[in-house]
């Protein structure tokens, strides 16, 4: 796997720091009082000090569901999701977007998903995939 690189705007670096540990699971790499990096499942995050940073009201619409755009996450294997899945279903602090769902039953690129806002309020979506080589399947 090669990591990907996503810096992001947020509007508190310790709120930042607390969801995307303590929340998420992300385990903290460099820092400065302007920004933070994160390594979530591999993949390198910096989230950037921008006070006055909010959520996109802009949807939209995915097997008949309104996603915010824009988004990001991380494609994981199934076991990885669930496991995440079930991390966040038991915290009562979760702003949720779209619970824990199944996308495209049968189809090609059947999917588990589930959406949620970070406390500066980007919206991230976490996609599990039985068989990774269905990621990209039409």
């Amino acid at each position: 796997m090669t990591p990907f690189h996503l810096a992001f705007p947020v509007r508190d670096l310790e709120e930042t720091r607390s969801f995307y540990q303590d929340v998420l699971g992300a385990k903290i790499g460099r820092s400065s009082p302007s920004w933070v990096d994160f390594d979530l499942f591999g993949h390198q995050l910096s989230a950037h000090l921008r006070p006055g940073t909010g959520a996109s009201a802009d949807l939209g619409q995915v097997d008949g569901h309104a996603v915010p755009i824009p988004h990001f996450g991380v494609v994981l294997a199934m076991p990885d999701w669930k496991a995440l899945s079930e991390r966040l279903t038991e915290r009562q602090d979760v702003r949720w977007i779209e619970r824990p769902m199944l996308r495209f039953a049968g189809e090609p690129g059947e999917q588990a998903t589930l959406f949620l806002y970070d406390p500066s309020g980007n919206a991230l979506e976490f996609k599990g995939f039985a068989d990774m080589a269905s990621v990209f399947a039409a």
